[in-house]
């Protein structure tokens, strides 16, 4: 079987993040991708300036024509717009692993998610196989609760990347819902070709998983290679702002 991934995400024109991020991330590890747009965007490596969700219906049949049709090995979801609802219905016709990244604010700060979709965000998280929220994106989705302690209720991985903050190392953790915490350290790349970051791992992690890995397996190979592309990246002269990474195009060819 060819290994498949299905991108639920909004758009972004300048390639940087979104859908765009995880076709790119798929195809890199031999993994056929598809897409289905949740919103479209304006923005480039400068900030987002814009977002139009896309109709829920609409989210809702592009989903279920690629469910129809195409075998599906793993979803990823990233912004969704305003169809966080219509989502978790359609989760229950697919047995595929979900990776959800919790999307609420773009890098420059632009809100992505209107907080009166917070609850139905929530309700999703319960029904993926992992979230990989941030440290705002996880105080804003769990409150006080404790990451373990929710993995353990829910049944849910909580994958909180620790890349905010100016530590030189950073430590990612990993929740499982069996009460083991995997606490997986690299070193701060410093580089300015940081767009797409969070949706480049988030889809890696669903690559793995879309390839039949072990979810630890596809966690540490996923920030492996978000790390490994960061520092291939960091020299690049493209955009005038937060310069994209540069997924495929600078490995040798031969």
């Amino acid at each position: 079987m060819i290994p498949t991934a299905l991108s639920i995400a909004g758009s972004d024109p300048s390639g940087g993040a979104g859908i765009q991020a995880d076709l790119k991330t798929f195809l890199e590890h031999g993994v056929y991708g598809m897409a289905a747009v949740t919103a479209l965007t304006t923005q480039s490596t400068q900030g987002v300036v814009a977002v139009y969700p896309v109709d829920p219906v609409m989210v809702a049949e592009q989903v279920r024509s690629v469910l129809g049709d195409m075998p599906v090995g793993a979803i990823k979801i990233g912004m969704v717009g305003t169809s966080a609802g219509v989502l978790g219905e359609l989760l229950q016709e697919t047995e595929a692993p979900v990776v959800l990244d919790p999307v609420l604010r773009s890098s420059s700060g632009h809100r992505l998610l209107d907080p009166a979709q917070l609850p139905a965000l929530l309700a999703l998280a319960q029904q993926a196989t992992v979230i990989t929220p941030n440290t705002p994106e996880l105080h804003a989705l769990l409150g006080d609760s404790d990451p373990q302690h929710w993995a353990q209720d829910t049944g849910v991985a909580v994958l909180h990347t620790g890349g905010h903050g100016e530590a030189l190392q950073i430590v990612d953790a990993l929740h499982l819902p069996d009460g083991r915490c995997l606490r997986l350290p690299h070193e701060r790349i410093a580089s300015r070709a940081t767009h797409g970051t969070g949706c480049t791992l988030s889809s890696a992690v669903a690559a793995g998983l879309a390839r039949g890995w072990p979810l630890d397996r596809s966690v540490e190979a996923a920030i492996e290679f978000t790390a490994d592309l960061l520092a291939r990246s960091r020299a690049h002269p493209l955009g005038e702002g937060t310069a994209p990474l540069l997924h495929g195009l600078l490995r040798d060819p031969h």
